[in-house]
């Protein structure tokens, strides 16, 4: 483990964080907003949401404050955002009635969201020139983490901020690892993804190839699953989502698209070589042009192969006109 590494279990901090901040928001209520904000309450803390649907605000009448951003940068002393990413935060900071013209003093800003850390940092500047610190957090364990707060969070920005807040985010958050400065949380939640969104289409080829030599699906995962080709993926994705024809992996393929996508443009920034990434960037945009955004991204494995043809023919198409 890193010297940077802290593991800080809910255990260890209950009594820190039952003494400590008590008002803490949460902007975006939606599959990870939501079970971040369910285990702020259940701890006992006074907790602000607001979500632009007011469909996703209502559950949250009884047990929280409902309050606009604004309002909420005023009354917090932490506030965690879990929106799409990092136009959103953006424009919550900007304006005439934006979160950072009458924030409360010492007030601290986390971004659970995937974003570009060059953004991220340029947000963080911003916020720092109003007397409040900008953390990144890139989140992993899906919706079920957050729900049942298991989730690992990758965290960017002051350290000793970090250190003052863990008790609040280890409520939301089995495993907290501090990577460094402003940026390296989601520069580490953007390499994270390619690598699960990668291993995801490696799978789905494996899985066709070994269908088309007569090897049942089934069989196969199970094979992965006892060898050394096993990983969250095959565990996990494939049998609870594929397998299991429910094809419920709770993520967008809009949300892939935009990872591997920040990905690989990062890569180009800094020079770095990410061939694999590329390629499954490919399937991706194919599914995109074919207005498949809102789907899950489970359903991909079942046309895997019609979208490998289709992307081609495309490119064939152009490189005659």
């Amino acid at each position: 483990m890193s010297s940077k590494s802290k593991k800080i279990t809910k255990k260890s901090v209950d009594n820190a964080a039952q003494k400590g901040v008590r008002k803490i928001g949460v902007i975006g209520l939606g599959n990870m907003g939501g079970g971040i904000a369910k285990n702020l309450i259940k701890a006992g803390k006074d907790v602000f949401v607001w979500d632009i649907a007011k469909a996703a605000r209502k559950p949250y009448a009884q047990t929280a404050t409902i309050a606009e951003p604004d309002e909420m940068s005023q009354k917090c002393a932490i506030i965690i955002f879990v929106v799409p990413g990092s136009p959103e935060i953006d424009a919550l900071l900007k304006g005439k009635n934006n979160m950072l013209a009458k924030p409360k003093r010492g007030l601290v800003l986390y971004d659970f969201t995937t974003s570009d850390p060059v953004y991220t940092q340029k947000l963080a500047q911003r916020a720092a020139k109003k007397g409040v610190t900008y953390m990144d957090a890139g989140m992993t364990g899906g919706a079920q983490g957050a729900e049942k707060g298991t989730m690992t969070l990758m965290i960017g920005g002051d350290a000793e901020v970090f250190k003052r807040t863990a008790p609040i985010l280890a409520l939301v958050a089995q495993k907290l690892i501090y990577l460094g400065k402003s940026g390296t949380g989601h520069t580490m939640k953007v390499v994270h993804n390619m690598i699960t969104h990668t291993n995801f289409f490696a799978l789905c080829e494996a899985a066709h190839l070994g269908r088309r030599a007569g090897i049942d699906l089934a069989d196969l995962i199970e094979v992965f699953n006892n060898g050394n080709a096993r990983s969250f993926i095959s565990e996990r994705r494939f049998p609870d989502h594929i397998l299991s024809e429910t094809w419920d992996g709770c993520s967008r393929v809009f949300n892939l698209h935009k990872d591997v996508g920040m990905a690989i443009a990062l890569a180009d920034k800094i020079g770095a070589t990410v061939n694999i990434g590329r390629d499954t960037y490919v399937y991706l945009q194919e599914a995109i042009a074919q207005g498949r955004a809102e789907d899950d991204f489970t359903r991909l494995y079942l046309d895997l192969e019609k979208l490998d043809k289709q992307s081609k023919a495309r490119k064939k198409a152009k490189r005659k006109k």
